[in-house]
């Protein structure tokens, strides 16, 4: 939600304005490798009294990519702070034929060549990085991400609007002795995703519902 991302950056503004002398701002670059998992479930003619469909699958999609961040650390290792990834990231594609002979209307038909891909893209993380005791360059961090699902289809008689996600992430990190340099493993758990379609006629009404979780490895450089 683009606006429980406002209200978190102007809380960390409100914050940055009082903190002590022991602190600082910090900026910098991350590259990313990613690994999205996702698995989502599509029913056809959704309308009551219309005998519906379901097509079900999986999909393990890789992605390479960067970030930008600006933070605010503490002596302690302590860091608050915002990321944004300007490329997008796969979350799946998949592709099918149909054939239907039995539809009492044409517009009931559901024959035709099917593709679908869908990307995240605008993605920023708000998080908090936290040493973990009794080390000198372990950590955890915790994030949440804000994205949206941008969803490109190729369907007879239907299409899918794009829509916001929100996920958290869990995350161990490991840093150079002056902070710098990082490298984290992560985890995200995106909220569960519903999609109807707008379709050609009432009959062809479809509706997708979808869970991904993604797994994230990054190296980081602060200035």
């Amino acid at each position: 939600m683009k606006k429980v991302l406002t209200i978190f950056s102007a809380s960390l503004l409100w914050v940055l304005t009082t903190l002590p002398a022991n602190s600082e701002m910090g900026a910098g670059v991350s590259i990313l490798f990613g690994q999205v998992d996702a698995n989502g479930t599509e029913t056809e003619k959704t309308v009551t009294g219309v005998t519906s469909e379901t097509t079900s699958a999986d999909t393990l999609e890789s992605s390479f990519g960067y970030s930008i961040f600006g933070e605010y650390r503490f002596d302690n290792r302590f860091a608050l702070g915002l990321e944004y990834i300007p490329v997008d990231l796969s979350v799946g594609a998949g592709n099918r034929t149909d054939n239907s002979s039995g539809a009492d209307a044409a517009s009931e038909a559901d024959t035709g060549d099917r593709s679908v891909s869908a990307d995240l893209s605008d993605l920023f993380v708000a998080y908090a990085r936290v040493p973990v005791p009794m080390t000198n360059s372990f950590y955890v961090k915790l994030g949440y991400h804000d994205a949206d699902l941008q969803i490109s289809e190729s369907l007879p008689t239907s299409s899918y609007p794009d829509v916001d996600l929100n996920g958290i992430e869990y995350g161990i990190g490991f840093q150079s002795e002056d902070g710098r340099a990082r490298f984290e493993l992560a985890h995200v758990d995106y909220d569960d995703i519903t999609v109807t379609g707008t379709g050609s006629g009432e009959t062809n009404q479809n509706k997708v519902d979808a869970d991904a979780d993604a797994t994230l490895i990054r190296l980081s450089y602060g200035f």
